[in-house]
């Protein structure tokens, strides 16, 4: 009997142990898909995937061999395998000339994961074109990692007299589609960051890019012709142009950029060129910019050839000691003959924070075809400038209504 009762609460025993791991186990479950990170594209790797090591195809930790073969031809093997594929840079440093990664691809997501750091080569004669690395003809790229591209742009910085002559860019999307590019570093180009030339459906997020801010024409993104961009979640410090979006930018997104220091946000220049595409559907978003020479700026050459800068959205920006917050200039260059590209549909929302100039919001527009459909909500904006001197808007032939707060008061 005794035996028998001690058997039965044995029994009970395990038993509830059993439920009681079970029901720990499955909350263990709940708990951890609750708190399972989202998947991080291009860092996860497939097991089914091919990874192709740029160290297998010659590429050397020497800062005198130019590996831009061995990362060609690491390159040409990702793109030519037809299941998934990564290129892979591991760590440490790689020095490289001029590099065209070129598709069309057989696969249709090649991985080109950054660990390490490459290194441009100094010597400008090895760039024939505008770039450094370009990615060409790809569709579904994802460029990603947490190494660094870094164009040693100080060592090329003193022959840009600013003449016009383009200096390589860090990276180039030409012709890329469907393409994703996070997380990587790029430091001092000689050129641009990263230019978008002729692309769509481009994602670029959480990247750093930094310059310093007396280096020249080191726009952070210079987009052109290119459609269904979105930037988000990065940090640019550069010597011009955090985000330059010149013609044929549409449906573009710019979204918790910090900027500074640099030239600010800018949608220009534009009218330069003959028979340059519109430009539609701007929306710049929950942006900072600290210390820029510029806000937000709109900006056309005097002479243009005619075309349109239309719905064009800066909404929830904070200004940090920005000198010129709010600017469209259609005088940029200086020409004597107005510009003939016609700004419609702006809005200004929700924008606050210093400035040390005493304009804080200045419209500029062109004489032959005036601003349309400008409208400012929201805008508290505060002079920190060390002159006392009257805080004001400065309107010129623009169509402009107002809602909400306006410091600076509004143009009379």
């Amino acid at each position: 009997m005794a035996m028998a009762l001690t058997t039965n609460l044995l029994a009970n025993a395990i038993l509830l142990l059993f439920l009681a791991t079970a029901s720990c186990e499955a909350k263990g479950m709940r708990l951890r898909r609750a708190i399972r990170p989202g998947p991080r594209l291009g860092h996860k790797r497939n097991p089914n995937e091919k990874v192709f090591n740029v160290l297998q195809f010659g590429a050397k930790h020497d800062p005198r061999k130019d590996n831009a073969l061995a990362f060609i031809q690491a390159w040409k093997a990702t793109c030519n395998w037809a299941g998934n594929a990564r290129l892979v840079v591991p760590g440490g440093e790689f020095l490289a000339s001029s590099m065209v990664f070129q598709g069309p691809c057989k696969n249709p997501a090649p991985i080109v994961q950054i660990i390490g750091t490459i290194k441009a080569v100094s010597d400008l004669s090895n760039y024939a074109e505008d770039f450094w690395i370009s990615f060409e003809k790809v569709n579904g790229l994802i460029v990603t990692g947490t190494g660094t591209v870094d164009g040693q742009g100080q060592n090329v910085w003193k022959y840009n007299d600013g003449g016009g002559s383009i200096f390589p860019a860090n990276i180039k999307l030409l012709h890329v589609s469907n393409g994703i590019i996070r997380q990587i570093n790029s430091v001092n180009p000689m050129g641009f960051h990263i230019g978008i030339v002729l692309s769509q459906n481009i994602r670029a997020r959480r990247l750093h890019l930094n310059a310093p801010e007396s280096s020249p024409n080191t726009d952070g993104f210079h987009i052109s012709q290119s459609n269904q961009v979105k930037i988000a979640k990065s940090v640019i410090a550069t010597g011009d142009d955090c985000v330059g979006m010149i013609h044929g930018s549409t449906d573009i997104s710019i979204k918790k950029v910090t900027c500074g220091p640099g030239h600010g946000i800018s949608i220009g220049s534009l009218g330069k060129y003959p028979d340059e595409k519109d430009v539609r559907g701007i929306l710049v978003t929950n942006c900072t910019l600290k210390n820029t020479d510029n806000g937000i700026r709109i900006k056309t050459w005097g002479g243009s050839p005619p075309s349109v800068a239309t719905s064009l959205t800066f909404q929830d920006i904070i200004m940090d000691n920005v000198r010129h917050p709010i600017i469209i200039d259609q005088s940029y260059g200086s020409k004597s003959a107005p510009s003939r590209v016609k700004i419609s549909n702006v809005k200004y929302m929700n924008i606050r924070g210093t400035t040390n100039s005493e304009v804080g919001v200045d419209i500029q527009c062109s004489k032959q075809v005036p601003c349309e459909g400008v409208r400012l909500s929201n805008i508290n904006l505060k002079y920190i400038g060390g002159k006392k001197l009257p805080f004001s808007s400065s309107c010129l032939n623009a169509r402009v209504s107002y809602a909400g707060m306006q410091f600076p008061p509004p143009c009379r």
